[in-house]
């Protein structure tokens, strides 16, 4: 023991005689709270391994956190994933699909290499992330007009499955009305995007769908871009009580700041709405 580590444990010695408290006592409180503060850190770098690696079951997610230098138990990483609903979906057992219905888990290709986008409801670009809360996480699932930028719907919850996306997809179409056959959907690879319930959605309206190539994060660029101005503008260094406080102010800074307010480059520094509503009226921009 050094001299400095023996004077302060002389400290807590005099201290807790003073107070009339035992020793143990003061070294569980300092344990729980350097814990606690442990366990949120732990808990955001698993969130940011289980977005990059969807099918990581907590085994695979416990060894990207010792290569990454900490040491954890699996059983622990199990619980916090299962406590944030992360916990990987597993493959199911190949069976042969009926000829009328979608297979189970589909990749299609990157349809809009290349596109330029001349009006709204071309292309919709899509992207889901997670937003950090008091003591928990909730993700946020975003659909942006290639054209104009607008974030044109979204969806904020607690669960990271294929209704979260849905749910955005589904106020989308609502606001937006697209025309059949005109539209072309494009994300990531993520499991939300091929399950058979969104593309089921997407063929219901007769939108095509297209993906990212396999770990190339600039196919989806423009939503890319959204979410690194949203974490940096408001979520970053936010405290957020709960979901519906988080709900409240990410649904604001969308609709008030990011659409109608925040200046882009790429749009002639407009906002995506100026730029909308100058292209409905052809305007110069």
């Amino acid at each position: 023991m050094t001299l400095e580590a023996a004077g302060s444990h002389a400290d807590v010695l005099h201290l807790c005689r003073l107070a009339g408290l035992p020793r143990a006592t003061y070294y569980r409180h300092l344990a729980g709270r350097s814990g606690e503060a442990a366990e949120c850190e732990l808990r955001d770098v698993i969130q940011r391994i289980c977005l990059k690696h969807r099918f990581y079951g907590y085994r695979r997610v416990t060894a990207a956190l010792r290569r990454q230098g900490m040491v954890v138990n699996a059983k622990k990483v199990q619980r916090l994933m299962r406590e944030d609903n992360l916990l990987a979906q597993r493959k199911a057992p190949f069976l042969k699909p009926p000829a009328d219905r979608p297979s189970a888990f589909l990749i299609v290709p990157n349809l809009v290499r290349g596109l330029v986008p001349s009006a709204p409801d071309q292309i919709w670009v899509a992207d889901i992330t997670y937003v950090h809360l008091a003591r928990a996480f909730a993700y946020l699932a975003v659909i942006l007009d290639a054209f104009s930028r607008k974030a044109v719907g979204w969806a904020f919850e607690n669960t990271l499955d294929a209704s979260l996306a849905i749910a955005a997809l589904e106020t989308t179409i609502d606001a937006r009305k697209p025309q059949p056959g005109s539209l072309i959907h494009h994300s990531d690879r993520g499991v939300q995007y091929a399950s058979i319930a969104y593309r089921q959605r997407l063929a219901d309206r007769d939108i095509t769908i297209s993906m990212s190539r396999p770990g190339n994060p600039f196919d989806n660029a423009k939503a890319e871009s959204f979410m690194k101005t949203l974490k940096t503008e408001e979520i970053d260094g936010k405290a957020f009580a709960d979901l519906s406080d988080a709900r409240r102010r990410i649904n604001s800074f969308i609709a008030e700041v990011y659409n109608k307010d925040r200046l882009h480059s790429a749009l002639g520094y407009q906002s995506p709405l100026e730029f909308e509503t100058a292209f409905a009226q052809n305007k110069p921009r």
